[in-house]
């Protein structure tokens, strides 16, 4: 199927493939940069650890570069909420002010703490160069657009679930999360780059609905009309088995100053992205 990139309107919309870890040269003026490149799948940054440095670090380096030659008005930088690892119970929901208990050499640090970096990179330009640069720390955005073999846990729920096969669970299962609708998402990184504050970080997610992996796969099942079984599995060589108990934003912030409000309930974004995943690969 060919991807969302090949449905761009050509008269309002130029698409350049660049590598941001070579410097990126544009004519003309660059009014807003979003960075959002990055390898950000636990599969694929244990397979590509360097390439995953490389591109949250030289990549954002030569983005604020660009930033900085082209005077831009506003430069966003696409962090992680793996920035906080493993966050203690009374840093459940995580403000953007934990500091985080992460581990530098630890099987997830390539992202982990090269996005960490990253963020180190962008308050340098900003207290250097007064660059307006914005973080933003995502929470597990989900939505249209995922491929199927992404191998991040909703995905791969739906892709067994269409497939006829039970739904995977690395571990026992009670590790909880939270996970936020692309097009709330979405409506947050355009607060954050038009509103949000030079300098200053962004929690976007969803601070409702905290569920289990185990309680996620029979929210799954519950929209399939078949009984669909989960299986209980080990963590495989291919992904980081050193993932975070619960991951919970604290979005107050993004609230109060920038008017953010997540809307859309988990089952009825699982449902808008199964629908999604069978027009388009099944």
């Amino acid at each position: 199927k060919k991807g969302l990139i090949n449905d761009y309107d050509k008269k309002n919309f130029t698409f350049i493939k660049k590598d941001v870890c070579k410097k990126i040269d544009i004519k003309g003026p660059v009014d807003y940069i979003i960075h959002a490149a990055g390898i950000a799948s636990p599969v694929y940054y244990m397979k590509f650890p360097l390439e995953t440095i490389e591109v949250n670090t030289l990549g954002t380096q030569n983005m604020l570069d660009l930033a900085k030659r082209k005077k831009s008005k506003s430069i966003v930088f696409f962090s992680s909420s793996e920035i906080y690892g493993d966050p203690t119970k009374g840093n459940i929901p995580t403000p953007e002010t934990y500091k985080g208990n992460v581990s530098s050499i630890g099987p997830r640090s390539c992202y982990d703490e090269s996005k960490r970096l990253g963020e180190t990179l962008c308050m340098t330009y900003y207290n250097l160069f007064k660059l307006p640069v914005k973080i933003i720390r995502p929470f597990n955005v989900y939505g249209p657009g995922m491929k199927v073999n992404d191998d991040r846990v909703l995905p791969k729920f739906l892709n067994a679930a269409l497939s006829g096969e039970s739904l995977p669970i690395h571990g026992n299962g009670t590790q909880t999360r939270t996970y936020s609708y692309i097009s709330d998402a979405i409506a947050g990184f355009f607060l954050v780059m038009l509103k949000g504050k030079d300098g200053h970080v962004y929690n976007i997610g969803n601070d409702e609905d905290e569920i289990s992996l185990v309680n996620l796969a029979k929210v799954i099942s519950e929209v399939f009309p078949k009984k669909i079984n989960v299986k209980k599995i080990p963590y495989p060589k291919t992904y980081p088995a050193d993932e975070p108990n619960r991951r919970c934003p604290d979005i107050t912030k993004a609230k109060k100053e920038l008017g953010f409000k997540p809307t859309t309930s988990l089952k009825k974004g699982i449902l808008r992205t199964l629908d999604w995943y069978k027009n388009e690969f099944y």
